[in-house]
């Protein structure tokens, strides 16, 4: 009996082309998942847009989503108030200052280290302790910042702050325990091209 040459066809497939079914897998369980996500998710039907779609789509988002986002704002910074919200704001920073930094991190004023009691009458202190303060606020939060917030808060925000406000060319450079100096330190005029006129 004759060899009959083999019926079966060659199974020769490129190798590349496995590599391609399996990115095509992985997109087909990709986008399967996507469709559970918009289809099962938040209980819509195929084919219905949900809220979320409305939004990414330019849609108007809901009373309710609306008044949650009305009620969560970040604080403004100090310098932007203006009375009432500033006193208010200036307020609550210097029960701050008074009742944890200051008890809890000033030492002695020394000729190294200065404070001034009246340091709400410094403006740029006020600015520094403001930003310090909303820093606090974030980072000593583990739910927003996890556990090393407070870390992180120290490094970057209070030492810093700190190193400026009581050295020796700080905003209370003038001040000593038998006096107190706001505003001891005016720049003198720079000249400025945008100060002349066109000739």
């Amino acid at each position: 009996m004759a060899d009959e040459p083999d019926e079966t066809p060659s199974l020769d497939v490129p190798i590349g082309m496995f590599q391609d079914i399996e990115d095509i897998k992985a997109e087909l369980a990709r986008l399967t998942a996507l469709v559970g996500t918009l289809t099962g998710g938040d209980g819509a039907e195929p084919g219905e847009a949900s809220a979320d779609d409305d939004a990414a789509a330019g849609g108007e988002p809901d009373e309710e989503e609306a008044a949650d986002e009305d009620e969560w704002q970040y604080p403004p910074f100090i310098l932007l108030l203006d009375s009432p919200a500033y006193d208010d704001e200036l307020r609550a920073l210097i029960e701050w200052v008074e009742g944890v930094l200051v008890p809890g991190y000033l030492a002695e004023p020394s000729a190294d280290a200065r404070w001034c009691h009246l340091w709400f009458e410094h403006s740029v202190a006020i600015a520094r302790l403001h930003a310090v303060w909303l820093a606090w606020q974030e980072l000593t939060d583990p739910a927003s910042c996890g556990y090393t917030g407070p870390s992180t808060w120290h490094r970057d925000h209070l030492d810093p702050a700190l190193r400026e406000l009581r050295g020796s060319t700080g905003p209370f450079s003038g001040c000593t325990k038998g006096e107190h100096q706001i505003e001891h330190r005016l720049p003198s005029v720079v000249p400025s091209a945008w100060s002349h006129g066109a000739d």
